[in-house]
């Protein structure tokens, strides 16, 4: 496989209040932070590493053969970790890190080095993401489903938990049907070019950000464009709470 340089960083925090221990949870012998990290060395990376905040973690990685590192247990988000691990790597402000979350052990690879590549081609992109069509009006309406709006380059034009694009007689209507084109799902995998990911902890909230609880939108209110590679296909379930592990052991059981 022909790699690029980017590298994979997974952040693992230890401490989840929903489920206690995730990143070790046992997924049919494997724990899940070393299935993920085995799903992005799939992509074309030069180098997937994890970043957590516990020495369990981090021999559980070593054990595996998995590059891992040692982070601050304080960090208030994940970007905020990837930022120190970039400065522990040497990365230099041109290189390009891709946000991969510890909780997506079916993480398409190739979501992963498309989402890179956008920043590969465009220099002037300083951050890409992912997105796909929505086929379902409940996901549509869901606010735990963030949707994105395109602009005529691809770049993000707005995030929201509400249901956008939103057509004139939508009130009058109710949601029965789904606009055309569909409205596309935001998956949260990120790419940065490390210079703006070391800056981004710096730039202050603003009030879109605050009101809708999505921390992109800060990138846009502070002028940065975001490319978006828009996926033919979905992107497998994540991990929050024990039913999502329960739902996610059955997937790789059917397809071992």
């Amino acid at each position: 496989m022909q790699r690029f340089p980017f590298t994979v960083i997974i952040p693992a925090r230890l401490a989840s209040s929903r489920l206690p221990n995730k990143p070790l949870a046992d997924i049919h012998g494997l724990p899940m932070i070393v299935r993920v990290a085995m799903r992005a060395q799939l992509s074309n990376a030069k180098e997937v590493v994890v970043a957590c905040d516990d020495e369990k973690v981090l021999k559980t990685c070593q054990d595996h053969g998995i590059k891992a590192i040692l982070t601050r247990t304080d960090h208030l988000s994940g970007s905020d970790r990837l930022a120190e691990a970039s400065l522990t790597l040497g990365l230099s402000d041109a290189d390009i890190v891709v946000n991969v979350q510890g909780d997506e052990p079916l993480i398409d690879h190739e979501m992963i080095t498309k989402v890179a590549r956008l920043l590969q081609d465009d220099t002037n992109l300083q951050m890409s993401t992912v997105a796909h069509a929505i086929n379902h009006v409940d996901e549509f309406v869901n606010p735990n489903v963030v949707k994105v709006v395109l602009d005529q380059k691809g770049h993000a034009h707005y995030f929201s938990r509400a249901p956008i694009p939103w057509w004139r007689d939508g009130f009058k209507e109710g949601i029965k049907a789904l606009p055309s084109p569909a409205p596309l799902r935001h998956v949260g995998l990120y790419a940065y070019r490390v210079g703006f990911l070391r800056k981004f902890p710096t730039l202050p909230p603003t009030s879109t950000e605050t009101l809708e609880s999505l921390e992109q939108l800060r990138a846009l209110s502070h002028g940065y464009a975001i490319g978006v590679y828009v996926s033919p296909s979905e992107s497998g379930p994540g991990v929050d709470t024990t039913e999502d592990l329960e739902r996610v052991r059955k997937i790789i059981q059917l397809n071992q």
